[in-house]
């Protein structure tokens, strides 16, 4: 599933090229993903400038609110998602649901299991859309800290690496980046969350902001689906320590890497150096 890195170095690929161009066309060839697509969306967009391309948490949005009647779309690449830009020209494969059509390139949603989500947020205040207002704090935000993390958590029995992944606390943090950050704070998976002190905290801070900047150094991560705007594949996947490497020793001390389920999904772990 893309996560923060992945959106935003989808982000940063789109924007030189679609920043302050105008929408001439919209073509959507399926009535939903996750949701509906918006009903209309080609005469909403047409004739919008794409002003700046954002991200909150996991949503990518087009600011295209400047002009009269314009607005936002928000865009969720789900469990599958990617977005392309490919010549005007290019045939359309099976999974390839919307392009948003500009005067010399086309941007193209390829989904396969259709788990994303396309939505217009009409105005200029895009953070009371239902989609984001309960979303957490951005953890490469300045007001992103180990005391912050620490006064979050008081009184939290769950353990410490689903409530990471949670989004109403902490946006963006998928399983790859909460597996790998918690190795390189030291701490473990399987500890409580109100249980890990404030100087520990401010350690895995820390290490939450360099393994997402490394992450998003290396175009992300590509398990499955997901490419750059370009088509090319992330790598981040292949430096890491702890993720989906059972059985294999620990790069530190060579203890074998264990893994175990937590809120339905995997966490790989060192038991020596994560306590």
């Amino acid at each position: 599933m893309p996560e923060l890195p992945e959106v935003e170095v989808s982000r940063q690929g789109l924007l030189p090229h679609l920043s302050g161009q105008t929408i001439v066309g919209t073509v959507v060839r399926t009535p939903r993903l996750r949701h509906e697509i918006p009903v209309g969306l080609d005469s909403r967009l047409s004739g919008l400038q794409v002003d700046a391309i954002l991200r909150r948490g996991k949503y990518l949005l087009l600011d295209c609110a400047s002009k009269r009647g314009g607005g936002w779309l928000l865009i969720h690449l789900g469990m599958s998602g990617s977005l392309r830009l490919v010549p005007p020209a290019t045939p359309a494969q099976k999974h390839d649901h919307v392009d948003l059509v500009f005067k010399n390139t086309v941007m193209r949603l390829r989904d396969p299991r259709r788990f994303g989500a396309l939505l217009w947020h009409e105005g200029a205040e895009v953070g009371a859309h239902p989609a984001l207002a309960a979303l957490g704090i951005e953890p490469l935000s300045d007001a992103f800290s180990g005391d912050w993390l620490h006064a979050a958590t008081r009184g939290r029995r769950m353990p410490v690496k689903p409530l990471l992944m949670d989004s109403r606390l902490v946006v963006g943090i998928g399983n790859i980046y909460a597996a790998e950050s918690l190795f390189r704070a030291g701490i473990s998976p399987l500890r409580g969350a109100g249980r890990i002190s404030l100087q520990r905290y401010r350690i895995l801070t820390g290490a939450i902001r360099s393994t997402l900047e490394a992450s998003i150094a290396a175009g992300g991560s590509t398990v499955r689906d997901y490419v750059h705007s370009d088509g090319g594949a992330g790598c981040f996947q292949l430096a890491c320590a702890v993720y989906d490497r059972r059985g294999q020793p620990c790069p530190v001390c060579m203890t074998p890497i264990r893994t175990t389920r937590q809120a339905g999904r995997s966490t790989f772990y060192c038991p020596t150096c994560q306590r």
